[in-house]
């Protein structure tokens, strides 16, 4: 489908903001962002938005600017409902089927590809990411939609706001208008009797309240987390404190200011160390605590970029260099420790090579290929703990010995289970 009608003409009173609905900032985005965005990737060119009079000149300001072709209709009389709405589109809907959306609901991008699959309306048997009280109910019988509302008794799904409708649409609407105002969307929606195709599981939800705000982008920080790659120490510790700092400061920085923090964190630990090794290593974790927030924030907020990736992966190393190397002069290493101290550097620097040379000669996540990279240990996190670790307890000596054997340890399996897997290509 390539056109998508949609509906912006609320006022969103619950919320008490100045700014439109559609505006508001959910996890560093504007909703209408994040919906245009979204279903632009997936193909659709034409973007037609209902909007009241009051709404207008911000909401097309900021639809301008991100460079799709949209046309603005405007209801004079939102106070006629949703369903009025739809129908000030009709003249504008030039294909056959299109889509149809709400200026206030969020999606994820799994979940806006696997709707896309459907037709009529798209439901949901159990909402993992709204409240269900607050949702409207629907109960399909045969496939198609026989009841729908927020007060209905019967009911076996919920709406998501989403639709994939065809121009039959417009008559029912055109009928039901001579007969009643206002009208709503789900006075039509019952009319016609549309097909019901549910999508589960996904991120969906609206937005009506600071609450709803709040919930939205907690759930978008979970969801950004990537679903492979952590170490242990990140899954269990260092996860669950970046996603609270990331839920704070995602409103306020972007993904590369959150990484040049944790990056000048990681060269004050280096510094702290040189004149107390157990003072810098808690700084060392601290940093490493924090490391996931660029990422979180710039993937809740649809942020990410290659540049993005690629300066975090780069100042990692430096901190990780500086930090190695200052506890060394701790040491003055000669003979024998001068060898570990050498190859506990290397194999650190060696761990994050393998994994992002991989992914530059192949274009693909080495973890998300070879799985047994999750499974052996001396990942960043993992290292950085057992660091800090260390120092605290004035072990160094025992510390270069260990990171020596198990990064390289780890760097030779990288090698042997890529070269399986890619050797004989």
């Amino acid at each position: 489908m390539e056109t998508a009608v949609i509906l912006c003409a609320g006022y969103g009173k619950r919320l008490g903001k100045e700014i439109p609905k559609p505006l508001i900032k959910v996890a560093g985005r504007e909703i209408l962002y994040r919906t245009v965005i979204l279903l632009k990737k997936t193909g659709v060119k034409n973007f037609i938005l209902v909007v009241n009079p009051d709404n207008k000149e911000k909401i097309e300001s900021f639809i301008r600017k991100l460079g799709v072709k949209y046309k603005i209709v405007l209801n004079t009389n939102p106070e006629r409902e949703n369903g009025y709405s739809l129908l000030l589109a009709k003249d504008f809907v030039k294909e056959e089927t299109f889509i149809l959306t709400m200026g206030d609901h969020i999606y994820s991008e799994e979940f806006i590809r696997e709707a896309l699959n459907g037709k009529g309306i798209v439901v949901d048997y159990k909402p993992l990411y709204t409240d269900e009280e607050e949702a409207t109910k629907v109960f399909c019988k045969n496939g198609k939609v026989e009841d729908i509302g927020k007060g209905i008794k019967r009911f076996n799904c919920y709406d998501t706001g989403f639709f994939l409708l065809n121009k039959h649409i417009f008559s029912v609407a055109e009928k039901l208008i001579k007969e009643k105002e206002p009208l709503t969307l789900s006075e039509i929606v019952k009319q016609a009797q549309i097909d019901c195709y549910p999508v589960v599981g996904k991120f969906w939800t609206d937005i009506d309240t600071v609450e709803d705000i709040k919930k939205a982008e907690k759930n978008l920080l979970k969801l950004s987390i990537k679903s492979v790659g952590d170490g242990f120490i990140s899954r269990t510790l260092n996860r669950r404190i970046s996603l609270w700092v990331s839920e704070r400061l995602i409103n306020r920085i972007t993904p590369n200011q959150a990484t040049f923090i944790v990056f000048l964190i990681g060269v004050l630990s280096a510094i702290v160390a040189l004149y107390s090794p157990a003072l810098g290593g808690i700084l060392y974790q601290l940093s490493s605590t924090l490391d996931g927030i660029d990422g979180e924030i710039a993937r809740a907020s649809m942020r990410t970029s290659k540049f993005g990736g690629w300066l975090d992966s780069v100042l990692d190393r430096y901190v990780d260099f500086l930090f190695l190397s200052v506890l060394a002069l701790h040491l003055e290493p000669l003979g024998a420790m001068l060898v570990w101290v050498l190859l506990a550097i290397f194999g650190s620097l060696m761990v994050s090579y393998t994994t992002e040379r991989y992914k530059g000669a192949y274009r693909e996540d080495a973890y998300e290929v070879v799985k047994e990279l999750n499974y052996l240990p001396g990942k960043r996190d993992e290292r950085i703990f057992f660091t800090a670790l260390m120092c605290l307890l004035g072990w160094v000596e025992l510390l270069f010995i260990v990171l020596a054997l198990v990064t390289n340890l780890r760097s030779l399996f990288t090698l042997y289970f890529i070269w399986r897997r890619k050797g004989k290509e």
